[in-house]
């Protein structure tokens, strides 16, 4: 019956045709603090909802201050890990929710955040499995948030690594990868090959274009990505609700970046 469970809750985060995931992240607040674009986050997300993003990932602590019960209907993630940027080591991510937390709070999946190559690499990585089999025992999805990172690690987007780290997640029992993009399609063509489930990719730092954000996002979905999970992009985008508009024409209609585009006039 978990299974079930499980098949239940992801089709609440995955478009129905296209069966992509745009996700928008905006979990940032316990990292960074009240960041621009999530100061009033009920209508944060209510402009991304508008865009056509399918579900929103956030702290169990937000979800009362923003989530349902107004505009387009938008799944949720909870996201179950925290550091912030005052600490010795931000890469040191802590749990700080239970599945049946994320249960109780009506989640449609939850997100554990691994820092493969960190000081702290092994507990992260014990958090991963144990929460994986306590996801099986809920039917909840797990997707897990999978970067090379760490005082040893020069280029986190080098292909070896992140295919490392993707299927090192999917070893684990996450059912969807969010990992770092490696700047190509081909190369990030290898990284897909190599991990069994979906994989979605990070949205990186504020781009300085829309064109070259678009861009990455029509790599990714060209190399087999099943979609996106992106957060200042959007949401400290001028125009939040186009930008999602623009992203969602590619990641679930195809479109070309062109036409993408033409959502901004």
């Amino acid at each position: 019956m978990t299974e079930i469970g499980k098949k239940i809750r992801i089709e609440r985060i995955m478009h129905r045709d296209s069966r992509n995931m745009f996700i928008i992240p905006m979990d940032h607040g316990i990292s960074d603090g009240p960041i621009n674009g999530l100061i009033n986050i009920a209508e944060s997300i209510n402009k991304v909802a508008d865009g056509g993003a399918d579900a929103v990932l956030m702290q169990k602590g937000m979800i009362t201050h923003g989530h349902r019960g107004y505009g387009h209907d938008i799944g949720l993630i909870v996201h179950m890990s925290a550091s912030t940027s005052l600490g010795p080591d931000p890469n040191n991510k802590v749990q700080v929710c239970t599945v049946k937390e994320a249960v109780q709070m009506g989640a449609d999946a939850v997100s554990i955040h691994i820092n493969v190559g960190s000081e702290t690499e092994a507990d992260q990585l014990h958090k991963l499995g144990a929460v994986a089999q306590q996801c099986d025992e809920w039917g909840m999805p797990l997707l897990s948030m999978m970067y090379p990172r760490g005082k040893n690690i020069v280029n986190p987007h080098d292909p070896e690594l992140v295919a490392h780290v993707a299927r090192a997640g999917a070893e684990l029992g996450s059912d969807v990868i969010k990992t770092l993009y490696t700047g190509d399609p081909d190369s990030f063509k290898q990284v897909v090959e190599g991990c069994p489930v979906p994989i979605v990719i990070a949205g990186g730092p504020k781009t300085n274009t829309d064109r070259e954000f678009l861009e990455m996002v029509r790599g990714a979905i060209d190399s087999g990505a099943r979609g996106v999970a992106i957060g200042r992009n959007v949401f400290q985008h001028q125009n939040p609700t186009q930008m999602a508009k623009a992203i969602s024409q590619i990641v679930h209609r195809n479109s070309s970046v062109e036409e993408a585009l033409e959502m901004f006039i």
